[in-house]
């Protein structure tokens, strides 16, 4: 079955189910089900997160779908509405999930017996490569790069926004990496 004429199959069974029809709404969810799982799992494993996560979303999705059928306007085809309630469902998996990535131990064993690189810039050429940058972009370099300090703090301490102590610090970072380029720095 092509998208359009599955599409055209599920409008009609969500108008017969909003009309009544609890057949009509079973077969909905039983066809729909299949779809969403699909689109959840390819999202899920794009973003390197764990099948029980799709698995969680579907039921979400099923659940929105269930709570929220009143509010889909019958004039339409009920896909896009749908895709859209998956759409966000996975969104806001996402963001409960944070920036945390599951990542088999097997796919980094490499990487964890690897040597640690040698520095091959000495303290001094980094001084003298930070020396060449405007106060300002020294500073924010330093205190965010060296010292470890976070955004919020730099800005606060040097009077700017968080924006714009970022914005800064990329353009000087950018700015050193050409110099260091240009450069002969060497121990």
């Amino acid at each position: 079955m092509n998208a359009a004429s599955q599409d055209a199959e599920w409008t009609k069974l969500m108008r017969s189910a909003l009309a009544g029809d609890a057949e009509a709404y079973r077969q909905l969810l039983l066809s729909v089900t299949p779809y969403i799982r699909a689109v959840a799992r390819k999202r899920n494993a794009s973003m390197a997160a764990a099948d029980e996560e799709a698995e969680d979303v579907v039921q979400e999705v099923l659940l929105a779908i269930h709570l929220k059928r009143g509010t889909w306007d019958q004039s339409r085809p009920v896909g896009p509405w749908i895709h859209a309630i998956i759409r966000n469902k996975v969104i806001d998996a996402f963001r409960r999930r944070g920036r945390r990535m599951n990542v088999p131990i097997e796919e980094v064993t490499n990487v964890l017996a690897a040597e640690e690189p040698k520095n091959d810039i000495s303290t001094g050429a980094i001084e003298g490569l930070l020396g060449q940058l405007k106060r300002s972009q020294r500073e924010i370099v330093q205190s965010i790069s060296i010292n470890g300090h976070s955004i919020r703090d730099t800005a606060a301490r040097l009077r700017m926004s968080e924006g714009a102590v970022r914005v800064s610090l990329h353009r000087a970072l950018r700015a050193l990496a050409a110099l260091y380029r240009t450069s002969a720095y060497e121990d």
